[in-house]
């Protein structure tokens, strides 16, 4: 039987109205990275983000709750396995307002790609270094009319020059993402990439709402 993968296709986008936010699926309330991710679907949802994630437990349950927190709107891209011993799975603690089922991992992870304008990438495993590899490359292949990333975390810098080192990386390749590690430079260029997207579209720039949570 063939199974129909849905492949993200090109869009303009202008505007973000939804983030995805990629992350380990390993961690507890308690953990930092956990809370990390929960402040900072907290303050995208304060400025009327919608917050998506793959459903399961860790970060992207963090990014619900942080989205919840402030009467955000979110949406989760899941897959039911029978057979992945090694795959999180659906979450039911992480209750969203949105569900979007798919019928495999690959079907999945195109899904976050598709429905989201920006991508937040934290730290994780294989499955959130293959979310940002996706991502990340679909930035380069629809350059001019890409959906930008934002890198979390001060482990990023050590990772891209890396990557930059050994890897046969371009220019544009780098111009799609920017490098964070706390809230205000998460907001900087979050502030800097819708700019860019309105700019893109030859749109004026709307007002935004209050930062301050």
């Amino acid at each position: 039987m063939k199974t129909q993968i849905t492949i993200p296709q090109s869009k303009r986008t202008c505007h973000v109205n939804n983030v995805a936010v990629f992350g380990s699926a390993d961690v507890d309330e308690k953990h930092p990275l956990y809370q990390e991710a929960f402040s900072v679907a907290r303050h995208m949802a304060y400025l009327g983000k919608t917050i998506v994630n793959g459903g399961g437990p860790g970060v992207m349950d963090a990014a619900t709750k942080g989205a919840q927190s402030v009467g955000g709107e979110t949406l989760a891209i899941t897959f039911y396995p029978d057979d992945m011993p090694e795959f999180e799975g659906r979450y039911f603690e992480n209750s969203v307002d949105h569900e979007i089922k798919t019928k495999n991992y690959i079907e999945r992870m195109f899904g976050l790609m598709d429905h989201a304008d920006i991508f937040v990438c934290m730290q994780g495993g294989t499955g959130t270094l293959s979310e940002w590899a996706t991502a990340w490359l679909l930035a380069h292949l629809y350059y001019g009319h890409h959906k930008p990333l934002i890198l979390y975390g001060q482990f990023w810098h050590d990772l891209m020059k890396i990557v930059s080192d050994h890897f046969f990386i371009g220019q544009k390749e780098l111009d799609v993402y920017k490098i964070v590690t706390n809230e205000s430079e998460l907001a900087a260029a979050f502030e800097f990439f819708e700019d860019q997207l309105e700019n893109r579209c030859n749109l004026p720039r709307e007002e935004g709402a209050d930062e301050s949570i």
